[in-house]
């Protein structure tokens, strides 16, 4: 049976505080991948609130997550840096949320990406265009972390690069994270399974006595989450 956790207000981002640990590196790599990073999990629970400064349709403007409890269901992405080498793969990203954002609007959801820079650097990257390096016009806001300590609650800050690691969060409308994906610096995120997820998630809160397996997608069968019930599933595939 679907699980969801209760509604609550969300907890302030200054009252987390992520333990920390570090990852050991591996002698017989050349390239050690191990980076520092909170460890305690998240799904499940009440989101970090926070406000913060952000850039949207070339203004500066104020976002609060906790607004959006009761209205939206919010997708919640962090990359590195603007305007670095370490981010050409997330342009993509960045990119990609703003061409398909329709498909998301549809879904009763926001977007909003969030980085360790300022708003006058969002500012610079959004008013480049694309042949450029720039983004372009995004159609959902850029949040400015420069005290960094939205990605330390969302245990992504890497504290000795002062960046946060590819973080993905999808956060239902009570304010709960539901789904967390967590990718290290060198791997890029997929817009496709972003969207699925979102689906399934917003399928099994409408039908709290079905689960969806593996892959799924909408108009697909899901699953009655018992023994015998679950067999209809697998005589069916």
């Amino acid at each position: 049976m679907a699980c969801m956790a209760p509604s609550a207000a969300l907890l302030s981002s200054s009252s987390a505080n992520p333990r920390a640990y570090i990852s050991p590196k591996s002698s017989h790599s050349r390239h050690s991948f191990a980076v520092r990073a909170g460890e305690l999990p998240l799904v499940g629970n009440i989101a970090p609130d926070f406000e913060a400064e952000a850039v949207f349709d070339q203004e500066f403007i104020k976002v609060k997550l906790s607004e959006y409890i009761g209205k939206k269901y919010v997708i919640l992405f962090f990359y590195p840096l603007d305007f670095t080498f370490v981010c050409p793969t997330e342009i993509s990203i960045i990119t990609a949320f703003s061409d398909r954002y329709a498909e998301f609007e549809k879904l009763n959801t926001e977007i909003l990406g969030v980085s360790i820079d300022s708003v006058f650097s969002h500012l610079a990257w959004v008013q480049t265009d694309r042949k450029s390096g720039g983004l372009g016009d995004l159609k959902y806001p850029l949040v400015s972390d420069v005290t960094k300590s939205i990605a330390k609650s969302y245990n992504v800050l890497i504290p000795d690069q002062g960046i946060a690691l590819r973080g993905l969060f999808i956060i239902d409308k009570e304010g709960v994270i539901q789904h967390s994906t967590i990718n290290n610096l060198a791997i890029g995120r997929s817009v496709d399974e972003t969207l699925r997820t979102l689906q399934a998630l917003q399928f099994v809160q409408e039908n709290p006595d079905e689960v969806c397996p593996a892959g799924w997608k909408p108009g697909e069968k899901s699953m009655k989450p018992d023994p015998k019930l679950s067999k209809e599933y697998f005589a069916a595939i």
